[in-house]
């Protein structure tokens, strides 16, 4: 994985600065998504009913998506010399593009949008993200993701 300093990584403004690995949708990760979340609608765990809507079968959940984000994120993304520590701060905007079959592959594209200071050794990142699915021209989801940076 590439390591670059803050300096470094604040001159990719507007470029991609990262592309995750491709991460498998599979039914028994939507399964425990809907498990965990308490969220069992059919249109993610019943493959009959699932069958009989527009998407032919079931889908994963958009949150479901969204958290794959950590870790396509820590897969994808430059490490950044002398930070301790990131949090997440949020997200500006998140749009669901397109559904997830069960059983597609995604990944994610990271660009760098910001770099703002916000105290001496704390530094706000606002990264565009485009979650794409293996072999469809429409992204799952786009969205402006704000992470938090602590540096020694």
């Amino acid at each position: 994985m590439t390591e670059l300093t803050l300096h470094e990584y604040s001159k990719k403004l507007g470029q991609q600065v990262g592309e995750s690995r491709w991460f498998d949708v599979h039914q028994s990760r939507i399964d425990a998504f809907a498990d965990i979340t308490e969220d069992w609608q059919p249109i993610h765990i019943d493959q009959a009913a699932a069958a009989k809507t527009p998407f032919g079968g079931t889908v994963a959940h958009g949150f479901l998506t969204l958290s794959l984000l950590a870790a396509m994120a820590y897969d994808g993304l430059p490490k950044i010399v002398g930070r301790k520590m990131a949090v997440n701060y949020g997200f500006d905007r998140v749009r669901f593009i397109s559904p997830v079959r069960s059983g597609a592959r995604v990944r994610a594209r990271f660009v760098l949008r910001d770099v703002m200071h916000r105290a001496e050794k704390e530094v706000m990142l606002r990264t565009e993200v485009t979650i794409e699915i293996d072999g469809c021209e429409k992204p799952a989801l786009t969205a402006e993701w704000l992470g938090i940076s602590y540096l020694s």
